[in-house]
């Protein structure tokens, strides 16, 4: 049995869960709403604020979407109720981020900025210079948009500097020893 798959999905109190005819989720809550198509091989049953996924075999295929399904679930619930962020630190000489309106500008030592608009359901945050807080209620945008930041200027093993995620360790390289 999954151990992640058998968990049952508690529903905090302000949420409301919906399924389907075709398994297709759809959850409510304060900070908003998200939806999900949910394979239709696991059965959802719902009972006294707990939503529970069960596979109908043991097949490999019942065995991978058992567990990525409750994730899925799970990840919507979070994501009304508390919603999730992701913290990215800019290191280096001159490298700056700041927003104008609903624009994110970084300086990254190119020729020009680097320009994010700020997509549907996703929020910028820029506390200081050197830090950019990706927010919002669907985890999997919020993860996308922080790596696609990052990806402009990821960090180099030498000097250590670009864009990484809060708390990340970068391996630095010995550089040329010389003669």
């Amino acid at each position: 049995m999954s151990r992640i798959g058998k968990l049952p999905v508690n529903i905090p109190s302000g949420v409301t869960i919906t399924v389907g005819d075709d398994n297709t989720v759809v959850v409510k809550g304060p900070k908003g709403e998200l939806s999900e198509k949910i394979s239709p091989k696991m059965e959802l049953s719902m009972e006294d604020g707990v939503l529970t996924v069960k596979r109908p075999n043991d097949l490999k295929e019942n065995r991978a979407l058992h567990g990525l399904s409750r994730t899925l679930i799970n990840n919507m619930v979070v994501g009304v109720t508390a919603g999730y962020s992701k913290t990215l630190e800019i290191v280096g000489v001159g490298y700056r981020a700041q927003k104008q309106g609903n624009k994110l500008v970084l300086n990254l030592g190119y020729s020009h900025p680097v320009e994010f608009e700020e997509p549907q359901g996703i929020t910028f945050d820029v506390p200081t210079p050197n830090k950019v807080v990706v927010s919002g209620i669907n985890k999997q945008q919020v993860g996308q948009m922080a790596a696609d930041i990052r990806i402009k200027r990821a960090p180099e093993p030498y000097k250590g500097k670009g864009i990484r995620y809060e708390g990340e360790y970068v391996r630095r390289k010995e550089g040329k020893t010389g003669k």
